[in-house]
């Protein structure tokens, strides 16, 4: 594996550079792509319309934060969890570095489940038998060895050669067997009695767009400029977004769809002849870049704790954890899981963003590594932006915390909680940097008057 070493947590140099705009456009929207959000609109109880117009509200929002992390991962070009270093310092960063490891492994867990479903429906269509199990387990090894190729191998040798032709395959017979018989016309003029909400539905659009946020410099400091990032990942991500939830609206209206067993899709689409079975090996193909994802990710991120333990070691550790999970537990719902993630990283985003414009746009290599072990102002504002998007979502099934903030005022008019959460954790960063800029000003102004005492 000459070509893609197992780079750690220091800035990649100028040679490792090499993932071009279609690299990076092809990675992302392959990424994009999955069975587990595209029944996701089920959630939503929303009017054809409605939920168009919230896909692209939450697609706009998502992936313009989304692309805009990508850009300043690939201008620091470290990986995310490393990166938050400069925001929270090191000890600050290993906060976020644990929720992120629970989220890529929870997500690397779903993907196994969905693969191997996909594989079990292919199997007992062709000779009669389904095996999940075996799939999982199967499965859990491809996603290892695609995750030791780390992110250039993969997109050179599994992207481009094969997953981008699965990716194809699977579009055109999922948009065929979606419209046929949907009658979209029909659920156009027809509005019917829905009774979700609009901006919680922008809010999981943003979710699930943004939970990439933790791991998008992971793959975007191998691009060769910060243009490359920006662009790549914005419209490679932002066009699966349209894709799924537009398609998936089309979906869940026509056909009824269990949010609560997404998987179920998969026995649904299994109902055609060869068509079907061809579409199921193509989706099948096409989830396993999100399981290597999650799982690379995963390991490079407990690099930010651990620097010195071998990353290959890690990825095959993670990817036996997530195959074990896939194997021991059932996938249930999962809409409150994603705002979950919503609420602890978008606001995350905005400290990075805003301590990343107060350095002048730009981090170096003393940013990251020279930082402080914490920078208490912004944890303060991460935690702020945090408890502003669970006051405006009014969160369910968490004991304790779903209760106290049940009992907080809430405005009268919808706003969603993406936007304000962002915006809560932005502000606050510029604030608490404006603060001790002034500090340390007066500071600098009461030595002299020392001194000459």
């Amino acid at each position: 594996m000459r070509e893609t070493p197992m780079w750690g947590i220091t800035p990649v140099p100028e040679r490792l550079r090499v993932l071009g705009g279609v690299d990076t456009t092809l990675l992302w929207t392959n990424l994009g792509i999955s069975l587990l959000v595209l029944v996701l609109p089920a959630y939503f109880d929303l009017s054809l319309k409605k939920a168009l117009l919230a896909t692209l509200v939450g697609g706009a929002i998502g992936n313009g934060m989304l692309a805009l992390a990508a850009l300043i991962g690939a201008d620091a070009r470290v990986p995310t969890m490393v990166l938050q270093r400069a925001p929270l310092g090191q000890r600050g960063s290993y906060a976020a570095t644990v929720l992120n490891v629970i989220q890529c492994l929870g997500w690397a867990i779903f993907e196994l489940i969905v693969i191997a479903t996909a594989a079990g429906l292919l199997c007992d269509k062709l000779f009669g038998f389904r095996a999940i199990w075996f799939w999982k387990l199967l499965f859990g090894v491809v996603t290892t060895v695609l995750a030791l190729l780390g992110p250039i191998g993969f997109v050179r040798r599994f992207v481009r050669k094969f997953a981008i032709w699965a990716v194809l395959a699977s579009l055109v017979y999922l948009t065929w067997w979606i419209l046929d018989g949907a009658n979209v016309g029909h659920l156009w003029s027809h509005p019917g009695a829905h009774k979700g909400s609009f901006w919680l539905a922008v809010d999981t659009v943003v979710a699930v767009t943004v939970s990439w946020a933790p791991l998008v410099a992971d793959y975007t400091r191998f691009s060769r400029d910060r243009r490359t990032a920006f662009f790549g990942v914005g419209i490679g991500y932002f066009l699966p977004t349209l894709y799924q939830f537009g398609f998936g609206s089309i979906l869940v209206l026509s056909r009824g769809v269990d949010p609560n067993h997404p998987e179920l899709i998969l026995a649904t689409i299994a109902g055609g002849g060869a068509a079907a079975a061809l579409a199921l090996l193509a989706l099948t193909v096409d989830e396993t870049d999100e399981a290597f994802a999650n799982v690379y990710s995963c390991a490079v991120s407990i690099q930010n704790l651990v620097p010195r333990v071998s990353q290959r070691a890690l990825i095959v550790a993670v990817s036996a954890l997530a195959t074990l999970g896939a194997i021991a537990i059932d996938m249930r719902s999962y809409q409150r899981f994603l705002l979950l993630l919503g609420a602890v990283f978008v606001p995350l985003l905005g400290v990075l963003v805003a301590d990343w414009l107060l350095a002048g746009a730009h981090y170096d290599e003393a940013d990251v590594f020279g930082s402080r072990p914490i920078r208490v102002g912004p944890v303060i504002s991460w935690v702020c932006g945090f408890v502003a998007y669970e006051w405006l979502y009014q969160p369910t099934g968490l004991g304790f915390w779903s209760r106290l903030v049940a009992h907080l005022p809430t405005p009268s008019y919808a706003i969603g909680a993406s936007v304000p959460g962002f915006v809560v954790a932005f502000l606050l960063t510029a604030a608490f940097a404006a603060l001790g800029s002034s500090r340390a000003a007066a500071r600098a102004r009461r030595e002299p008057l020392v001194r000459s005492r």
